[in-house]
């Protein structure tokens, strides 16, 4: 796909200073910029470089003026930083524009699908599967029996949506993916071994829910794992059965979520967090990574460590921590002097 300079600036409402027919085929970063590359300068920290890029097109603030030559063509916009953010989003809709059913795909009969879908090669649609309009499920996806995608979901190759899971509208889920596997549910038995507890359940994944990579998500035993809208989940995440996400919470990669937790609203939980079932977390809860939640949580609060605790406190704390041999050391002269 190439764009001119007149077209971008037509679609960013800027002004075109330099060659207005400079075409581009490509994004980069500015210190990174090749020739047929669109990039764009919006930290002044960046500046310098503008001066030596190869990118054929640069976006600028309106206010920029050079002060020595350039080889780039200039688009001024109000705000560079928020145009580029919209030529991503522009660049990655149409790259995204696919249509149609590739061969071989298999899609039961049973199974109904709006207008203006993509399915990929080597995709399997199962059994009474419903799907909304401007669906895209890129090559060898997996969507099991009775499951519901709503309208402009995206599937990316490689997912695997288990049977009965139903998906909302405009959500992401991207390659590799497991929605709907089981919950670890095992029941100790007399010969010593375990039992395995049908998984019953599905899972329900609301509107603008993004899924990174690699992250699974468990069916529940009875009812349903829950993620609400605008829940958005970075790649390598594990949650387990019957857990519920409350809407606009984001959690960052490597946390896992044991069973039948319930997490609030607007939560923020960094990478490599640990938490426990059958625990409440309130909204508004911002957790540090690499913690560990066993308790109950209260609205707003902030956490860190393992067992966590409140931040401050952590902090007081971390004070000691890192002087603990000095304390020790004090401590054991005043026991010796003391039997002196």
């Amino acid at each position: 796909m190439k764009f001119t300079a007149e077209q971008i600036a037509g679609i960013l409402m800027g002004d075109v200073v330099g060659n207005p027919d400079a075409e581009v085929s490509k994004l980069s970063k500015i210190e990174e910029g090749t020739e047929g590359s669109l990039t764009f300068l919006a930290n002044p920290k960046y500046k310098h470089y503008i001066y030596t890029t190869k990118a054929s097109i640069t976006i600028v603030n309106k206010t920029f003026e050079p002060e020595e030559e350039i080889n780039t063509t200039l688009i001024k916009v109000d705000d560079a930083y928020l145009a580029f953010s919209k030529i991503l989003e522009y660049y990655n809709s149409v790259k995204l524009n696919k249509t149609g059913i590739e061969q071989p795909s298999f899609i039961a009969e049973s199974s109904s699908y709006g207008d203006n879908i993509y399915v990929g090669a080597f995709s399997y649609i199962g059994e009474n599967v419903t799907i909304g309009n401007n669906v895209k499920i890129f090559p060898n996806s997996y969507i099991g029996d009775n499951s519901v995608i709503g309208d402009n979901t995206i599937i990316f190759s490689g997912a695997k949506i288990y049977s009965e899971t139903v998906i909302g509208k405009n959500c992401v889920i991207n390659s590799g993916s497991i929605i709907g596997a089981d919950g670890f549910g095992y029941a100790p038995n007399e010969e010593g071994g375990y039992n395995k507890v049908p998984q019953t359940g599905n899972v329900i994944i609301e509107d603008y829910v993004d899924v990174g990579a690699a992250t699974t998500i468990d069916r529940a035993t009875l009812g349903s794992t829950i993620i609400r809208t605008g829940v958005k989940l970075d790649n390598q995440i594990q949650i387990a059965h019957n857990v519920e996400i409350g809407k606009n919470t984001v959690i960052a990669a490597q946390t896992g979520i044991a069973g039948s937790t319930k997490i609030g609203e607007n939560c923020v939980i960094g990478g490599q967090v640990g938490i426990a079932g059958h625990i409440i977390i309130g909204n508004n809860v911002k957790v540090q990574a690499q913690s560990g939640i066993a308790r109950k949580v209260k609205d707003n609060e902030v956490l860190q460590g393992s067992p966590a605790i409140t931040l401050s406190d952590y902090n007081k704390s971390y004070v000691h921590f890192k002087n603990l041999p000095k304390i020790v050391k004090n401590i054991n002269d005043l026991e010796k002097n003391k039997w002196e």
